[in-house]
């Protein structure tokens, strides 16, 4: 079979392009070097906007009873204790919390959708060298029995990892420092701290940090301080747990961890994520602290920004210059990114010999605490992101279109714009519209365009989006004949009113 892209780690972000290229009908290879799927305990958390992309994939449902949903955050120095909460009021999204869940189960998850869409790993099929020739690209596979595969394909795309084959042959430097080395260990923990919080537990020798896993009882546990380990699991259980009885103070078990590792913390980045016909996302491209949880979110951000862009081009919906937005995109997110994760290291370490008055601060001044809120919720969720600067942002803010709750969503025209979000194409909302208008855009792009005519009242209008409260029209500010072109990912590209202006999308 004639492939269209070349598909290296099959990972989260791997998986996560597989699936949206085959779904709108690119032909996939999708090869990794390991001998089978992870069984070792990697990323838990999942953040709002991933669980939006999820939903958009149409995996969410398989998802979320699998994970643990966490909506709080507990600082703790001995008996003093503060409380926040996950504040998403400024950014309203219907998955107001943190999934966790872990990454062996979301990846189980994710290559069942991508196999409906025929796209099969090929394990232990390990990607030795390639070469760009401008118009396609060579590659040498090779196989568990020794033997070497020699492929030709348009495009190459590198979801490796940290120690990215594809990024160190496009000789793509990863910039950046290292910085602490911190000890991690799973175990099962015999305590009544509630599981729907993370917790951060100050000690006289350091911060511990709690994660709760799914598993009734199963934490992460992540010593900031004391990263010392000589393959002695019992004893690594006895340190957890004399430091998080002080810093809790309270008495509690820590049982023989399951997993345990020594890391240091990486904060690099690559200047390009793109290189002719070869692309890098996820932690091929960008390699940070683990302090809030961001790494499987942005590489998940990074798969399905590149995905449908991709899908336009090799389908031929778009010119190849259109990818070049993929770069332009999300470069300027892992740079912000490094900066925020670092801050967060700081803050998770709890280092300054300012944390107890601090924790008595937020607990009494509750409008300070809810900034505080709704900072660390802004910058964690990754719901405040736009591309107000991207080349495909024309007009508008930019911003993500599906800013509703759950309370919201009940309304029948958010709903539909709900559904409407899971189809693979682009999608031009119209409100009140002309209908030889609509008719006219439908028939001549409805290959990669959805075209719906958001009406108050019941019509034979072309592809109706109904609106029979009037909901949609009120938070949009929309008038008769105002339009919004969203892109494939969920973001505004464009506003406007009367004629519509379509992108030239590299053409």
């Amino acid at each position: 079979m004639t492939i269209d892209v070349l598909l290296v780690g099959a990972g989260p972000v791997g998986l996560v392009v597989a699936h949206e290229l085959a779904r709108r009908g690119v032909r996939v290879r999708l090869v990794d070097a390991a001998t089978g799927p992870a069984v070792t305990s990697r990323a838990l958390a999942t953040h709002p906007r991933s669980l939006e992309v999820y939903d958009q994939m149409g995996v969410l449902a398989d998802l979320l009873p699998r994970g643990r949903q966490v909506t709080h955050f507990t600082l703790h120095s001995g008996r003093n204790e503060a409380r926040m909460d996950a504040d998403y009021s400024r950014l309203p999204t219907r998955f107001p919390f943190t999934l966790m869940i872990d990454q062996v189960i979301a990846e189980e998850v994710l290559r069942t959708a991508a196999a409906r869409h025929g796209v099969e790993v090929e394990w232990e099929t390990r990607l030795e060298t390639f070469t760009d020739e401008g118009d396609q690209v060579r590659a040498v596979l090779r196989h568990a029995d020794g033997r070497a595969e020699e492929v030709t394909v348009p495009w190459l795309v590198g979801t490796d990892g940290g120690h990215s084959t594809v990024r160190k042959q496009l000789g793509l430097p990863l910039i950046g420092d290292s910085s602490e080395t911190w000890l991690i260990a799973d175990a099962q923990v015999d305590t009544d701290l509630p599981q729907n919080s993370i917790h951060w537990v100050r000690t006289p020798t350091g911060t511990v940090m709690l994660v709760p896993f799914p598993d009734k009882g199963k934490w992460r546990l992540l010593d900031t301080a004391d990263a010392s380990y000589d393959g002695d699991d019992d004893a690594v259980a006895r340190r957890f747990q004399d430091k998080i009885r002080v810093g809790v103070g309270q008495h509690l078990t820590v049982h023989r961890p399951s997993w345990v590792s020594v890391f240091t913390i990486q904060q690099r980045m690559i200047p390009a994520m793109r290189s002719g016909r070869c692309f890098v996302a996820g932690d091929a491209a960008h390699v940070h602290s683990p302090a809030s949880g961001q790494g499987l979110n942005t590489g998940i951000q990074d798969g399905y920004n590149l995905a449908w862009k991709l899908a336009m081009v090799v389908l031929g919906h778009a010119g190849t210059s259109l990818v070049d937005s993929y770069s332009a995109e999300r470069v300027p997110v892992g740079r912000k990114l490094l900066g925020s994760t670092k801050t967060a290291t700081g803050l998770v370490t709890l280092k300054s010999i300012g944390v107890l008055v601090g924790i008595t601060v937020l607990r009494t001044v509750k409008p300070l605490r809810n900034k505080i809120e709704r900072k660390i919720m802004g910058g964690m969720s990754a719901l405040g992101l736009s591309y107000v600067d991207s080349p495909l942002t024309t007009s508008g803010d930019g911003e993500r279109l599906l800013k509703v709750d759950a309370d919201g969503v009940r309304s029948p025209g958010w709903a539909a714009l709900v559904e409407e979000a899971r189809d693979p194409r682009w999608t031009l909302l119209v409100f009140s519209p002309s209908d030889e208008a609509a008719r006219v855009l439908d028939k001549e792009h409805g290959a990669w365009l959805s075209v719906r005519s958001v009406l108050r009242s019941p019509s034979t209008a072309v592809n109706p989006l109904p609106d029979n409260d009037g909901r949609l029209h009120a938070d949009f500010g929309a008038a008769a004949g105002s339009w919004v072109l969203v892109r494939p990912d969920g973001y505004v590209s464009a506003t406007g009113s009367g004629a519509v202006v379509l992108p030239e999308l590299g053409r």
